[in-house]
C-alpha cells in the first residue's frame, strides 16, 4: 500500500458543516483525524432572531441588501417561505440594489430569480464596505446585512457612523455545541501537543476554539503550540480573522475551498515537519 502525503501526521478538524467529507478527504492523504465541532447551528425554522430580522426587511422598503454567503442567503430564503413569508421576502430584496459578496452568492441570488448590481472581484467585506462608503448617501438608508457566522462588526458599525439603518441578518447563527468533550480533548492535544496540525472553516470557530481554550486554563499553551509545533490551517481570510488579529500564524489556500484547505495541508504539513518513514 503506498503511503498517502498525511501518513504519520494526526489533524484536528473544527468543523460541524462537511465534517464527514472533510475527514473522509484527509483520511484518504493517509492523516489520522480527530473530529470535533468548535460550534453548532442554531436550526433556521427556529432562531427567532433570524424572524425578528426578517420582519424588520419586510415592514419598510429597504434600499440595500449585501449576500455574503450562498448558502446563507438559499437558507434565509428558505427559511423565509416556511414561515409563509417568502414572496413577499424576494419581492422585497428585489426592489432593493443588491450586493453580492462572492461568486457563490452571486449564484443563490440569480437563483432566487433576482439580479446583483455589483460584486467585488475580491470577495471581500471591505471592498463592499468601500463601495457602500464610496455611494456618499447612506444617511437614513435601510442596508441589510446577511451574516452567515461572522458578525461582520466593522462592516455594520461604519456604515451606521455614516448614518444608516442597519439590519443584521444573522442566517445559520452558531452557538458552542451542547455537549464539549471532544473540543475540550483537542484542545487539550494542541496544547501538548499531540496533533500536528487543526484545522478551521469558519471564523466562528477558531473564535469557540481559542475562547473554550481560554476559558480551560489552555490559552497560553494552546497559542505557544500554534506559534510552533502545531499548524493552523484556515479555509480562506475570512476564517484566519481571529487568528490573524491574534497575532497567529496561519496557512491558507489560495481559494477559500473545502478541496483546496485540504490539498494545503498535505503540501504544507510534510514541508514543515520532513518525510516520515510509514512501516
Amino acid at each position: 500500500m503506498t503511503a498517502g502525503p498525511l501518513t504519520g501526521y494526526t489533524v484536528g478538524i473544527t468543523a460541524e458543516r462537511r465534517r464527514e467529507e472533510f475527514a473522509d478527504a484527509l483520511e484518504r492523504r493517509g492523516a489520522t483525524v480527530i473530529s470535533a465541532p468548535a460550534i453548532a447551528i442554531v436550526p433556521l425554522a427556529d432562531d427567532h432572531q433570524l424572524r425578528e430580522a426578517t420582519r424588520r426587511c419586510l415592514e419598510q422598503p429597504l434600499d440595500i441588501v449585501v449576500g455574503t454567503t450562498g448558502v446563507g442567503f438559499r437558507g434565509w430564503v428558505e427559511a423565509a417561505g416556511s414561515w409563509g413569508n417568502g414572496e413577499e421576502l424576494l419581492a422585497a430584496l428585489g426592489q432593493a440594489t443588491l450586493l453580492a459578496r462572492g461568486p457563490k452568492v452571486r449564484g443563490a441570488i440569480r437563483a432566487a430569480g433576482l439580479r446583483e448590481q455589483w460584486s467585488p472581484e475580491s470577495e471581500s467585506s471591505s471592498e463592499v464596505l468601500a463601495c457602500l462608503l464610496a455611494r456618499g448617501d447612506l444617511d437614513g438608508r435601510r442596508i441589510a446585512i446577511q451574516l452567515h457566522g461572522d458578525p461582520l462588526t466593522e462592516l455594520v458599525q461604519a456604515l451606521r457612523q455614516a448614518g444608516a439603518e442597519v439590519i443584521e441578518v444573522p442566517v445559520y447563527r452558531w452557538v458552542r455545541p451542547a455537549d464539549t468533550a471532544p473540543l475540550d480533548q483537542l484542545i487539550e492535544a494542541v496544547s501538548r501537543p499531540a496533533v500536528d496540525a487543526v484545522a478551521f472553516t469558519s471564523a466562528p470557530a477558531g473564535v469557540s476554539f481559542l475562547g473554550r481554550a481560554d476559558e480551560r486554563g489552555h490559552g497560553a499553551s494552546v497559542r505557544a503550540a500554534l506559534h510552533g509545533p502545531v499548524l493552523a490551517a484556515c479555509v480562506g481570510p475570512v476564517t484566519a480573522g481571529p487568528f490573524t488579529a491574534a497575532g497567529i500564524p496561519v496557512i491558507q489556500p489560495a481559494r477559500a475551498r473545502l478541496g483546496a484547505l485540504v490539498k494545503e495541508i498535505a503540501e504544507q504539513l510534510p514541508l514543515r515537519r520532513g518525510p516520515i518513514g510509514a512501516g
